[in-house]
């Protein structure tokens, strides 16, 4: 499970919890992104601090592991190549991509996805059920033209943002 986690918060947390009951995993890797091609990262808050907040929430979970597959990298980051490197460091592991039902919508406008779906099982974690109809629609072209194995993510809506968090602690 990727994201900048700035900060990271119990949606998160709730989420992997959620993958890692409902599809019986063996771990979940909380990954940070250094450097996402599609989110300008605040000055305000460094890597480290990330990695800490992120070390700290998931201390107590022995089925959360933190990665640093993405920081160990220059440059810009894509999930492409992070399954691409997990592969190959692990190719005896299959691994689940966890993403939320807006970034579904999204995936064809990132690097490779065709290679995406070849390397990974896609959960998605649904956040408006309102949507359902327009998400499996979605689910249905994406399995038909890549051939993808994409699975509902139940998970229920915390109405939690780590955007809003920020907003709250300049607000005081």
């Amino acid at each position: 499970m990727g994201g900048t986690f700035n900060p990271i918060h119990y949606g998160h947390l709730l989420l992997a919890e959620n993958a890692f009951y409902q599809f019986e995993l063996d771990e979940i890797l909380i990954m940070p992104t250094k450097n996402p091609y599609y989110k300008n990262l605040s000055s305000l808050i460094t890597e480290e601090d990330r990695v800490n907040m992120v070390r700290l929430a998931i201390e107590d979970n022995e089925h959360f592991v933190l990665s640093k597959e993405e920081l160990d990298r220059d440059g810009t980051t894509y999930t492409v190549e992070t399954l691409h490197n997990l592969t190959a460091k692990h190719p005896e592991c299959e691994y689940y991509f966890i993403m939320g039902a807006d970034s579904l919508y999204h995936i064809e406008s990132w690097k490779e996805p065709d290679k995406i779906m070849q390397m990974a099982i896609i959960l998605v974690a649904c956040r408006d059920v309102g949507s359902s109809s327009s998400l499996k629609s979605q689910i249905d072209y994406i399995i038909s033209k890549y051939d993808a194995d994409i699975r509902l993510l139940a998970a229920p809506v915390l109405e939690i943002s780590s955007h809003d968090i920020r907003r709250r602690v300049r607000e005081g």
